[in-house]
């Protein structure tokens, strides 16, 4: 099963109480406010914004090491100076 499809589920999941406690009477939601706020809101905003830009944190934990940037980094550069010479 993809991570996505995982993360989707909880966030669907987790979003059930918070729907019950919007609609549920008022005389109630003292009873379901803390898990709301500190339970479950919590847990949906992240899976959310995991789904959202998981990627680019992928991206920046996998990042490529140093030596490696800064190879490619003087090797664009002396191109770029080289074919600004020849104009």
């Amino acid at each position: 099963m993809k991570q996505r499809t995982i993360f989707r589920w909880i966030h669907i999941v987790l979003s059930i109480p918070v729907i019950g406690y919007i609609y549920s009477p008022f005389d109630k939601l003292p009873q379901f406010a803390n898990y709301v706020r500190f339970g479950y809101a919590p847990m949906i905003i992240l899976t959310g914004l995991w789904m959202w830009k998981g990627h680019v944190v992928l991206r920046l934990i996998r990042k490529r090491p140093a030596k490696q940037d800064a190879a490619e980094t003087s090797t664009s550069t002396s191109a770029w100076t080289a074919s600004i010479g020849q104009h």
